[in-house]
Formats: C-alpha cells, structure tokens, sequence
C-alpha cells in the first residue's frame, strides 16, 4: 500500500494543492456500477486512512459481498484534499481486488452441484498475491500455494530434467518423499494416461491432470479409483469447468482468477456541503 501511495504522491498533487490551499469538507463515495462480489474495502479504508487519520468512514460494504449495480461500497467524509489525493490509489484496489473476487465467484457458481473445489494459482501480480488470494478467498475460491515453500507440486519442467537423467514420474514421487520436509503433500503433474499410472505407482498424494480433455479425466478418475486427489488445469473458461467438474475432478486450478480478471466497475464521486457533486476519474 504504501509503494502504491507512492506513485502517485511522492511528488504531492499539485493540482489539488493549487486548488484548494486551505481545507474544505467533502464527502466520497465510491460505487459499484455492475453486480459483483466485492473485495478491498479495508485495504481502502487503510488508503485513506494512512494519508489522512482525521477521515472519517461512514459506510463500508463488508468484504466478499455480492452487491448489485448503484450500490456504495464505501462513503469517506474529511479534508477534500485528502480524498482526492487517496482516490485512485483506493479504488485501483477495489477495481483489482473486486475483478478477481467477481470472476472467482463465477467460477464457484459454474460448478455449484459437484463436489469439486476452484483453486487459485501462484499466476498473481508481483508483490500483490497476498492480496489477490485473499480475493479468490472472498469469491468462494480455495488458496493453492501461496509461495513455492507451501507444498511439493512436480510440473513438467522438473520432470523433464529428471528424465534426462533416467527417472520417470514415480521416481520424481519418491525422491520428493524421502527429501521433501515431513508431512507435505506430494502433488505431480501427468499429461496422458501412462504418466498418471506412473504417479500412483510413486503414491502421489495428488495428481494434477494438465490440458486433458473432459473425456480423458474421465479416463484417469476411474483409474486412480480414488487412491490420490484429482486436480485439473490447463486453459480453464467459465464455459468449459462445469464439463472437468461433472468429469470427477475434485479441485480445478484457474490461473485466470489472477492473471486475467477483469477490472470491476467502480468509481468515486465527490460532493461538499454546497450540494455541488464530481464524478472521479
């Protein structure tokens, strides 16, 4: 947050500092212009709060709402200069934070009626994925790793290195066993059918099925019989996660939470105790 304040403050505002040299009483209000599941109202409440301790927040819609079009999200009153200076940063997080939420909860609903769980990604802005997780969070979603130390997860880059030097799939499960810290999970990618026999022969605790086609992960599910946890990746769309669900997957990864979102719909508008209102840009 305060890298954020930074951008756009460590030279001032000049141009609310040329308007307004002494204070004058204003009142934001920041407002969802589509439905969406709302994420980042603490972060901005700290935004404003962090360049002015004097504002005062009035209303706060409570993180992971669902809220409808027109609905304020959040109402800060103080120093006008304040809350000019502190707008974009506030809403960019809403924005950001908001998008992520929204389209985890889409997810989450494409798949209502299966037992099968949407999972994020390490695919998150650098420096932000605290944040971004904890709006896959809000949206219904489930955290995967939040850093390469969370869990033992073999992609196909480890593996193919580890063939070069003569060892397949389970072997890579073995060799994580015995040198991976006590008690973590072994997860291993498998991209056919033979790869998947070779990850129950190593007893992978999970097995990630990457860029199979709904009928494939059929195919794998009933020849794992449940003996490791079934992920799926790989190009996940709104339109096509029912189909991985209804296969038998019980997580489904979507690096799309993070890296493509779209921006929900928000903005700040400003109004004084004269009745005069501006719409934020």
């Amino acid at each position: 947050m305060q890298q954020a304040l930074a951008e756009d403050l460590s030279h001032g505002d000049v141009t609310t500092s040329a308007l307004f040299p002494t204070a004058l009483q204003a009142t934001a209000t920041i407002v969802a212009h589509q439905p969406m599941t709302v994420a980042g109202v603490a972060v901005a409440r700290e935004v404003f709060l962090t360049v002015d301790p004097s504002v005062r927040i009035t209303t706060a819609i409570k993180d992971g709402r669902a809220v409808k079009p027109d609905t304020t999200v959040l109402t800060v009153q103080g120093d006008v200069r304040s809350l000019l200076m502190t707008e974009r940063v506030a809403v960019n997080f809403l924005q950001q934070l908001s998008g992520i939420a929204t389209l985890t909860a889409q997810f989450c609903a494409a798949v209502r009626g299966y037992p099968t769980r949407i999972l994020d990604t390490r695919k998150t802005t650098p420096g932000l994925r605290a944040l971004e997780k904890w709006a896959v969070a809000l949206g219904g979603g489930k955290n995967h790793r939040f850093s390469l130390g969370d869990g033992v997860l073999i992609k196909d880059n480890h593996l193919a290195v580890l063939r070069s030097t003569g060892i397949d799939v389970a072997g890579a499960c073995r060799l994580a066993r015995a040198g991976a810290p006590h008690g973590l999970r072994i997860e291993v990618e498998a991209k056919t059918l033979q790869e998947v026999k070779e990850a129950l022969a190593g007893k992978a605790d999970i097995i990630l099925l990457d860029n199979m086609s709904p009928a494939l992960v059929r195919q794998a599910v009933a020849l794992i019989k449940q003996r490791a946890l079934v992920e799926v990746s790989g190009g996940m769309t709104l339109q096509t996660v029912a189909a991985m669900a209804q296969a038998g997957a019980d997580f489904i990864s979507v690096g799309a939470l993070t890296h493509s979102a779209p921006a929900a719909n928000l903005s700040m508008d400003l109004s004084t105790s004269r009745g005069h209102r501006a719409r934020g840009r």
